[in-house]
């Protein structure tokens, strides 16, 4: 992931392979002024599905700009070389076995945001459609940050649905804990090595003191339900602007393999269902335990500035990370042993130079 404030250049980043017919497909698609997108379903009902959104244009982006969607059944299956970044369709398929979540797919080679596409069209899409794309040039980011994303990004936004507003802010939680478990998946069932990925409290996954990933969980109410539209973006084989996990494997083992981006995001709508539904059935404190060996911050001590208005200046005083609170903000304990809730300030960009404490009763 790229943000656009260090942007950089790429060059041919919508390549794709020139063997096959759906690959020449598609490259025409994107010389071309339409958006493309690829519809897939996991089953006949959610291949149905995809033929009526076909069908009935019902599919739109939010600037209103034309599209071209197909149905990945059209077309041959994209031939690829080993990790040139394109998304295969049919792979990512094979690999999933969920019965909600991720079993319509709406893919496209290039496209300005997977998280506005499905947050537009949440109504048209079943509850757990997803978005993948293979490059990003419009990709939201927290505090409305902008971000690029290059092919070899698991670039990828979906939808989920939850009438309980008070356990909304959590569920960003279980992305972030469902993707780092997919990743220790995907490794162990592959033969690969560890990669320790860890959770940076609210939504940074990081690797090696690097960040490799991120999550955005945004939410609409209407009719009594929450509709919450929920990106993930992963760096697995670009190198830049921090590292990738392929990198810190190639580092780890002399091996050739590498990860995929079909399985890893196939790993992940496996791992989150499973926890989506514990969370929504027992609460996300059936959660807490593995959670708190995934992230980075159990026993953390962190400075806390406030303004004293009397005498107009700022104290710091030193706190130490417990948990969670029941709200999802950080739980700590003052060295006078008083418990405190730490929130962002909203402005600084890195959570941990802005908390405002909050006292406990």
């Amino acid at each position: 992931m790229l943000k656009v404030g260090a942007r950089r250049r790429f060059q041919n980043l919508t390549s794709l392979p020139n063997n096959s017919f759906a690959s020449i497909f598609l490259a025409k698609m994107e010389l071309q002024s339409p958006t493309t997108l690829v519809l897939c379903g996991k089953s006949t009902v959610e291949n149905e599905l995809a033929r009526c959104l076909k069908s009935n244009n019902r599919l739109k982006l939010p600037d209103g700009s034309p599209l071209n969607v197909v149905l990945n059944s059209d077309i041959e299956c994209i031939d690829r070389t080993e990790n040139d970044g394109t998304f295969c369709v049919n792979s990512y398929m094979s690999a999933l076995s969920t019965s909600r979540f991720g079993r319509l797919l709406v893919y496209s080679p290039k496209l300005a945001s997977t998280h506005d596409v499905v947050s537009h069209n949440f109504e048209e899409l079943p509850v757990g459609g997803v978005c993948v794309a293979d490059v990003q040039f419009k990709g939201r980011g927290r505090s409305k940050n902008v971000w690029e994303s290059p092919k070899g990004c698991l670039m990828y936004s979906f939808t989920i649905q939850m009438e309980d507003g008070r356990v909304v802010p959590l569920v960003q939680y279980v992305v972030s804990l469902a993707m780092t478990e997919a990743i220790n998946d995907v490794c162990r069932n592959s033969g690969m090595p560890h990669l320790n990925v860890r959770i940076k409290w609210p939504n940074d996954l990081y690797l090696d003191g690097a960040k490799v990933g991120g999550i955005l969980c945004t939410s609409v109410y209407k009719s009594k339900k929450f509709n919450i539209s929920s990106g993930v973006g992963l760096n697995v084989s670009n190198q830049k602007p921090t590292t990738c996990l392929n990198s810190v494997l190639q580092r780890l083992t002399p091996c050739a393999h590498q990860l995929q981006l079909e399985d890893i995001i196939a790993a992940f709508f496996n791992k989150f269902e499973s926890f989506y539904d514990i969370f929504i059935n027992q609460g996300f404190q059936t959660l807490e335990e593995l959670y708190y060996k995934t992230w980075l911050h159990s026993g953390q001590r962190v400075i806390v500035q406030e303004k004293n208005e009397k005498r107009e200046s700022i104290s710091e005083d030193a706190v130490i990370i417990q948990g969670l609170t029941t709200s999802g903000y950080l739980l700590a304990v003052t060295e006078d042993g008083q418990t405190c809730e730490l929130h962002p300030d909203g402005n600084s960009f890195d959570f941990f130079k802005g908390l405002v404490r909050r006292k406990l009763t």
